[in-house]
């Protein structure tokens, strides 16, 4: 067996079950799971649609690169979202498809880090999506967390970085808007990264499939194509950013997204996917270009996500300090001080106890962290996704309420 593997942490919602393991909630209140990032609200009945229409396509094996069709809506989509200029991203060399980001940020590791070099840092933010950590150690590099904390407003700290490090680093994960924090980079950061990546020969991966779940209609978040354009870096050599149905559109199941960015990493990622095997079925590449070419279920998706930050915010700010994140549909909840008394972060003790006394599940956020530069950033906090109906997080806002006033 591959002895990194013995180096991979239990997935967060594998410890959440251990941590629940043995209890029964009290059952006088219906179930209300705010704990994973799966949207509930409905996926368009276009794409569904398109699903069905397409089928036909199950007689034809697909290209590991998509259809041209896929890729010039993917092309002009990401053109229109981020203000690229007209002709500037080229569906044939800067776009590849891919079944969910998921499988791709972990595979993209596999691809671009060279191990036989000494000391390879894969950098990325901690808390962090914990795909970033195993692809790192599976990839053989060592991970490099930098602390995201209220003091660098939710951000990565990228000033504490040493050289040293920025030396040995291969390859930097960026998650923007982020998870849990919701935070969002903004440009002069974006561009300050593109320059270290050129100074210390890197590759950035920019994770940003929240981009679409912000609040602020006249203001969506930069992204990191957006910026390398915006300072001369046209062929956006060493970015790349990841995106995918899945949250913009409330697709999760049909696992589409896509890579863009410089066209000598996709040609290579290209390569090492064209053996790893990871097609996309051609009937969701169908049902995918439709959902790329509306944006009026995604306006209306953010309206949804900002009625219930409303409200649930009016309702937990009387109790505990709850800020509106910048975008994302995460809660970061920092729990109540008497939790934090025996020393601990007591984020996993409220999490326990809110499911025993109110049945809803949240995610300690020190499942989602690790111990590094001498804290945890996850301690002493909660996530709370904000997927489940208004009404059922209403009720969880007004359970978290009542359990922190009588706890």
């Amino acid at each position: 067996m591959n002895p990194d593997l013995s180096r991979l942490q239990s997935y967060p919602f594998e410890k959440l079950a251990q941590l629940k393991a043995g209890i029964t909630p009290d059952k006088g209140y219906r179930a209300i799971n705010l704990a994973i990032g799966e949207p509930k609200h409905s996926p368009p009945a276009f794409v569904t649609d398109a699903i069905i229409d397409h089928l036909h396509g199950l007689a034809n094996y697909p290209l590991t690169k998509g259809t041209p069709a896929l890729r010039e809506t993917i092309a002009t989509w990401l053109m229109q979202r981020f203000s690229l200029p007209a002709a500037s991203v080229d569906a044939e060399r800067h776009v590849l498809p891919v079944n969910g980001t998921r499988e791709a940020l972990f595979a993209f590791a596999q691809a671009v880090v060279d191990r036989s070099q000494p000391q390879p840092l894969v950098m990325m933010p901690n808390p962090f999506y914990q795909i970033y950590e195993g692809a790192a150690l599976l990839a053989g590099a060592e991970p490099w967390l930098i602390n995201t904390t209220a003091a660098s407003d939710w951000l990565p700290d990228f000033d504490s970085v040493p050289a040293e490090a920025w030396q040995h680093c291969q390859l930097l994960y960026l998650c923007s808007p982020g998870n849990p924090t919701g935070a969002v980079i903004n440009a002069a950061t974006l561009a300050k990264l593109i320059e270290l990546a050129e100074k210390y020969d890197f590759i950035i991966a920019s994770d940003e499939c929240y981009s679409e779940l912000y609040f602020d209609e006249a203001n969506p978040p930069v992204g990191l194509l957006q910026v390398a354009a915006q300072i001369g870096n046209s062929d956006y050599r060493r970015c790349m950013v990841f995106h995918s149905l899945s949250k913009r559109s409330n697709l999760p199941g049909m696992r589409s997204g896509f890579v863009a960015g410089d066209a000598a990493l996709i040609k290579e990622f290209l390569l090492y996917r064209t053996y790893q095997g990871c097609a996309m079925s051609p009937y969701i590449q169908s049902a995918s270009i439709t959902a790329w070419q509306d944006e009026k279920h995604v306006v209306e998706n953010r309206t949804q996500y900002r009625e219930k930050f409303a409200v649930v915010l009016d309702i937990l700010n009387t109790v505990t300090e709850a800020t509106h994140p910048a975008a994302s549909f995460y809660l970061w909840l920092k729990i109540p001080e008497r939790f934090t008394a025996n020393g601990a972060g007591g984020d996993t003790e409220f999490a326990q106890q809110l499911f025993a006394q109110k049945n809803i599940n949240l995610l300690p956020g020190s499942y989602l962290s690790r111990e590094a530069h001498g804290i945890n950033p996850g301690s002493g906090y909660v996530r709370i996704a904000l997927v489940a109906p208004l009404d059922e997080c209403i009720e969880a806002a007004q359970r978290i309420k009542d359990f922190i006033i009588n706890t």
